[in-house]
């Protein structure tokens, strides 16, 4: 592996995430891929599903053009991808009335592929930053307000890392001083101020998940999705700490690893899922099987129980579950969602199936009994709805975003 030292030491980094996730927090802001805590689960409370009429008002919609990029929502904005003619934007709108704020385009193919194609990463805001990352491995910095390009880099040209089959999904992990990216075989960190290249690894293929820092024995580390393997590298300097063989057909490797405490829950497609423990040697395994089988979209881990949308093509069909993250075991199934997606606020399972049908219910290991069920999209809906100030923003690959009212308090301000 070839790394370079951080500026900034794994523990003060830390103790800078820390800080910075509760004040993003408190502002009821989703300024990056599955939230504050990048565990997919919202802190909002003040929200309902008593809709008059039966279904949410839809305060705007947008056309964002082709992509698998979700939203993310910080300061009044809201952020996305999408590609149209082979070019890729990143567009920016104002969270509450959905006017176009800026928007800023750059050459990028489709790369349709079995599916629709476009941009797969979600944006990361940082502060008065906002990161992309498109498939083909341009970087961006822009201001967030006014969308000056703070700087830019390609990837691929400049540390000549091989693409993976689907290009670069990850989104942008900022980490203290930091950008950590799953792009190389076990990844790379730019200054998040410059751009320049802090630490890479070997350029052949990467996986497509988002990576997912932890702090284990006061050392900080993150864990990176490869194509044949989970990684646990240095922060700091991206040395390799441990390895642990995870191989799929066609290195599919592109949910993000659930952390809980120092156990870590990793599953795929056509892997099945595992529990794996967590130490200063490499990890153990507490418990394997086939009863989790994220294609895409994580769990969501909620008082012991991992909830998510099972996706292997073969026996039983694709459905929503629970396990027990004790065991492994299944506590109930639920069909006819499809490959849909899910987040979690309050106590709830905020479900958009694959179609475009919005789903609430009790997160409950004892069933899933939906207490609505609407249709607020048509096409394909793979993209992880997310709520943040009371209101939901859900996007189907076709590129029309809709923003939903659930303020509890008869609107969102």
């Amino acid at each position: 592996m070839r790394h370079r030292t951080s500026c900034l030491a794994g523990r003060t980094a830390a103790s800078l995430v820390l800080l910075a996730l509760a004040s993003v927090a408190q502002a009821g802001d989703w300024p990056r891929w599955r939230g504050p805590n990048l565990d997919g689960i919202s802190q909002e409370k003040d929200w309902t599903t008593n809709w008059p009429g039966g279904a949410p008002k839809e305060l705007w919609r947008a056309s964002v053009s082709t992509g698998f990029s979700s939203v993310v929502v910080s300061q009044g904005r809201v952020f996305t991808l999408g590609n149209s003619n082979e070019v890729d934007s990143v567009f920016c709108f104002d969270a509450a009335a959905g006017k176009l704020r800026w928007k800023f385009e750059y050459p990028c193919p489709l790369d349709a592929q079995y599916y629709e194609g476009g941009p797969g990463s979600t944006p990361t805001v940082d502060g008065e930053r906002v990161f992309t990352l498109s498939k083909r491995g341009h970087l961006f910095c822009f201001e967030a307000a006014s969308g000056r390009v703070v700087w830019k880099k390609d990837l691929t040209q400049e540390l000549g890392v091989k693409k993976p089959r689907w290009g670069f999904a990850g989104s942008p992990l900022v980490e203290g001083e930091m950008l950590v990216l799953n792009v190389g075989s076990a990844g790379t960190a730019v200054n998040k101020a410059t751009g320049k290249i802090i630490w890479t690894s070997n350029p052949t293929e990467s996986g497509y998940a988002t990576p997912l820092p932890y702090s284990l024995q006061n050392e900080r580390g993150v864990v990176i999705f490869g194509a044949k393997a989970l990684i646990g590298v240095r922060a700091g300097t991206g040395e390799e700490l441990w390895r642990y063989p995870w191989v799929t057909h066609w290195d599919i490797n592109a949910p993000q690893p659930v952390l809980a405490g120092n156990r870590l829950f990793v599953s795929s497609f056509d892997g099945g899922c595992a529990l794996l423990q967590l130490g200063p040697n490499p990890p153990s395994v507490v418990w394997q099987n086939k009863n989790m089988a994220n294609h895409f979209n994580a769990c969501i881990l909620l008082d012991g129980y991992l909830y998510g949308v099972n996706g292997q093509t073969d026996e039983p069909p694709r459905d929503l579950r629970c396990i027990a993250l004790a065991n492994g075991e299944i506590k109930w199934r639920y069909e006819g969602l499809g490959l849909g997606s899910l987040t979690e606020a309050d106590g709830k399972l905020i479900v958009l199936s694959d179609k475009g049908e919005l789903v609430v219910a009790p997160a409950s290991p004892n069933g899933f009994e939906p207490s609505v069920r609407v249709q607020v999209l048509g096409g394909k809906c793979w993209i992880v709805p997310v709520l943040a100030n009371g209101r939901l923003y859900c996007r189907n690959a076709q590129g029309t975003l809709i923003c939903l009212d659930l303020k509890a308090s008869g609107g969102a301000q």
